[in-house]
């Protein structure tokens, strides 16, 4: 793939307005074929991270998407967010600590791990997890991107050098996703709602894939209840949309239950 048309493709579609992102993500959509080997934007300091919220919002008022459940199923949700959220906290107290210690203990790193990402109307936030690679692991990610083993915008690859080897363990039991639940505690996220994703992945998004961004996200969705990262990246922005089209407090209670299943049973994890 050629990196510098790329470049100049991306500082077009990051500055586009809403009504030229479709014709500007044909261009890019074209360059990364079946699945992305080279993002052409890494790092985004504040002024881009503005630039690249607005451009979301742009594209997303001229949506048709309208996202279910009114003002009573919103509040409805966060309560039961905050009360499962600290809860499960406090459960699992013990454990991570445990956790963060044996990650601690093997190579004297932060065991926490920090990232910015997108999520309703494109605003950002710190999304917490339990780091399960290396400590430079974002400095070394411009020499593995060529390994992605998905077919869309999204990175993920079993092969990937920069996974330690306690790593490996809290990614397939999904024990690494569990400091998330303090991004839920804080409003950041919801318990049921699309995974946030990276501005690099933004970035690429057409109008469409944008419509994830409708609402809040969150730890589960349709996708991760469904295979996770066996299923092709467009299946999984559509399963996005129609949970959004269709949420409800039945349609987040049932998708509850299906994660534990799925959490357990280890389906799709990498």
């Amino acid at each position: 793939m050629n990196g510098a048309n790329i470049a100049v493709n991306n500082e077009q579609f990051l500055g586009c307005t809403s009504s030229s992102c479709d014709a500007e993500y044909v261009a890019v959509e074209q360059e990364i074929g079946s699945g992305v080997k080279e993002y052409p934007v890494l790092d985004f300091d504040e002024q881009a991270l503005d630039a690249l919220t607005k451009k979301v919002e742009g594209c997303l008022q001229e949506s048709s998407v309208r996202p279910g459940g009114g003002r009573a199923y919103r509040a409805t949700k966060r309560v039961i967010d905050i009360a499962a959220s600290l809860g499960g906290l406090m459960v699992l107290a013990v454990p991570m600590g445990i956790v963060a210690l044996a990650i601690y203990c093997e190579d004297k790193g932060n065991p926490i791990f920090s990232q910015v990402r997108l999520t309703e109307n494109g605003k950002t936030f710190r999304m917490y997890k339990f780091r399960s690679m290396c400590t430079d692991a974002e400095a070394r990610f411009q020499e593995v991107q060529k390994i992605n083993q998905t077919d869309g915008l999204a990175f993920k690859s079993e092969d990937d050098p920069r996974i330690t080897k306690i790593g490996k363990f809290i990614r397939k039991t999904s024990i690494d996703e569990f400091p998330q639940l303090l991004n839920v505690l804080r409003g950041d996220m919801s318990l049921i709602g699309p995974r946030p994703p990276l501005p690099r992945e933004v970035n690429l998004y057409s109008p469409h894939q944008m419509e994830r961004l409708l609402v809040k996200g969150g730890l589960s969705c349709y996708c991760q209840c469904n295979g996770r990262s066996d299923m092709p990246f467009d299946e999984w922005v559509n399963s996005d949309i129609q949970y959004i089209e269709e949420r409800s407090l039945k349609t987040d209670i049932k998708l509850l239950f299906q994660t534990v299943k799925v959490v357990l049973c280890r389906k799709g994890a990498r």
